[in-house]
């Protein structure tokens, strides 16, 4: 790592780093996915302006340490603006390690290609800007950035990241400091403390090297982080951060008109039409309706359903015994299925199966739906319940396996993803029902509020099958599965596996979405595994959420479907789109 220096670099005859005290002027450091300006440190306004004004082509650079940001806009008014964060600062001769340990998860230095293609997926996931890999490879040894992966001991997934600055080996600060950047937890990451506990490592790596703080920026209105920080110790400091204009941090600067109250599923949507330069009018932000125009064509969308999905198969889909018998007839393998209402075919239905799905025939978000019932009490209890949501219900095979959701689009596949339940690990102290609570609000926090995980009847089961009451303590690191569907409303998580899905399971989603003569549908399987061909149908959705599914170019394909002239013309020729 080489900041950028107007001046000679004195360095100790210990370990190369740059001597405390002497400070070199203009200092940068590049992060990979952007470069810090130290203000503090350059000669003068004008110059910290003309070195953001040379920000790289999707990058975001940060003027950081700037006291007077009035100043520095001055020189460049229209091409910079003030960043809406708050800077705050850990004393490390305050601060205290934490006394509790952390065995379902440890934090080491990010060290193989593996390591950085999550940290890439993780960025990606939290809308974060990720270096190249080329970029961490470089500098998995330099001095002046650290960084540090969180590393699930049980299936050695890496879970979070955390990029730290020496700022000594930066540029020889008299001050001694250190920061804090791009903090990033997995979404899907059922682990609680997992960001805690990276600022806690970082924070105690930094203090061995004998540095007197660490600071951090944070957006201002990000309330469950700024009240981790200040229970860890963080105060507040009164400098400020400055950022060049560029598409990434559009939103900081020109706010988001017309998308208040947005879910996460039509904004994706709105986004990018907007970034294509589509007309965009929303209709019903709290029902997710909205109008896309370009040149003289016009669609009113809802969320992933637009008005090229027809009437006709909108009631396909809406009836799940009438989805199944036209994708029956299509060739594509369904579980056996009757409709509730016959008590003496109902349980010899559950004796022929030995477990069975409830569900409502009309329903969507796994409303209503009870899944692995052994006993007929549960069954004619789950269609009670099934009933208060449509008074028709159906009861079908349960078959095993992961629940595979695949997103077909113009009938291709643009995203594949294993949904998986619900589930909490055990800390030795709080109860059970505490742990899904907080789960929940984590999983809320990740969702813009799209997934909580209910206590209801099938929670209860579930936890019961486990062994366990709702209000018993679970032992340190057990693993308990809360819910038995995997549906994203309750609190269930999505793994991309779009690279590695079976040919004939793509097949079979295009025939789905054929026979329903459907544009845009996710398909539910349960299948063995994503890369076995083996499968049933579960179910069809008219209206998929694509926000579930990034990285993948769901958002890009629908819009390309609605709108095909506005893909760049090279894609239109290769046919790429």
């Amino acid at each position: 790592m080489t900041p950028t220096a107007a001046t000679p670099e004195a360095v100790s005859r210990e370990g190369g780093l740059p001597v405390p005290g002497v400070r070199r002027d203009d200092a940068i450091v590049d992060c990979g996915w952007g470069r810090l300006l130290f203000a503090q440190t350059f000669t003068s306004a004008r110059a910290l302006a003309d070195a953001l004004r040379e920000e790289g082509a999707d990058r975001r650079d940060i003027a950081c340490y700037v006291d007077d940001p009035h100043v520095l806009i001055a020189q460049a008014p229209l091409e910079l603006f003030l960043d809406p964060s708050h800077m705050f600062r850990l004393p490390l001769d305050l601060y205290r390690p934490s006394k509790r340990g952390q065995r379902a998860f440890h934090v080491r230095k990010l060290e193989t290609a593996h390591d950085i293609e999550a940290v890439g997926r993780i960025y990606a996931a939290r809308h974060m800007v990720s270096a190249r890999p080329d970029f961490y490879e470089r500098e998995r040894d330099s001095e002046t950035l650290i960084q540090l992966v969180a590393e699930d001991v049980r299936t050695h997934e890496i879970i979070g990241a955390v990029t730290g600055v020496d700022h000594v080996a930066a540029f020889g600060d008299p001050s001694r400091g250190s920061s804090l950047w791009c903090l990033a937890v997995d979404p899907q990451s059922r682990h609680p403390g997992v960001g805690e506990t990276l600022t806690r490592r970082l924070a105690e790596l930094f203090k061995a090297r004998d540095a007197r703080f660490m600071d951090l920026s944070v957006m201002h209105d990000n309330d469950l982080a700024i009240a981790l920080y200040e229970k860890l110790g963080f105060e507040r400091i009164p400098t400020f951060a400055v950022k060049r204009r560029n598409y990434i941090n559009e939103r900081l600067f020109v706010g988001e008109p017309g998308v208040e109250g947005l879910n996460p599923y039509a904004k994706i949507i709105v986004d990018e039409a907007r970034r294509r330069g589509i007309g965009v009018d929303v209709t019903d932000a709290e029902g997710g309706f909205f109008r896309l125009t370009h040149g003289g064509r016009s669609i009113v969308c809802r969320e992933s359903l637009s008005e090229l999905t027809t009437g006709v198969a909108m009631s396909i889909c809406d009836d799940k015994a009438v989805t199944r018998r036209a994708v029956a007839k299509a060739g594509v393998v369904v579980p056996e299925q009757i409709e509730a209402g016959d008590a003496e075919a109902l349980k010899a239905f559950l004796e022929t199966h030995g477990a069975v799905v409830v569900k409502p025939a009309r329903g969507e978000q796994g409303r209503g739906v009870s899944v692995g019932l052994e006993t007929i009490e549960d069954v004619e209890a789950a269609v009670e319940h099934a009933r208060t949501f449509c008074d028709r219900v159906v009861v079908e095979q349960m078959v095993e396996g992961e629940d595979l959701r695949l997103i077909v689009i113009d009938f291709r596949l643009v995203a594949a993803a294993v949904r998986r339940p619900a589930q909490v690990i055990g800390d030795g102290r709080k109860t059970i029902r505490e742990l899904i609570e907080a789960q929940s609000r984590r999983r809320q926090a990740a969702t813009g509020g799209e997934s909580s995980i209910p206590i209801d009847g099938q929670t209860e089961r579930c936890v019961a099958k486990a062994g366990y009451g709702l209000d018993d303590v679970a032992p340190e690191n057990a693993t308990i599965t809360v819910r038995k569907t995997a549906n994203l409303h309750t609190g269930g998580t999505i793994h991309d596996v779009t690279g590695e899905v079976h040919g004939v399971l793509v097949d079979a989603a295009v025939k789905c979405a054929r026979a329903i003569d459907i544009p845009v549908c996710g398909v539910d399987f349960m299948v063995k595994s994503p890369r076995s061909p083996d499968y049933a149908f579960i179910e069809c959705n008219e209206r998929p959420g694509l926000a579930n599914h990034e990285p993948q170019p769901t958002a890009e394909r629908f819009i390309d479907l609605l709108f095909p002239l506005s893909m760049p013309a090279a894609v239109r020729r290769t046919g790429l789109g």
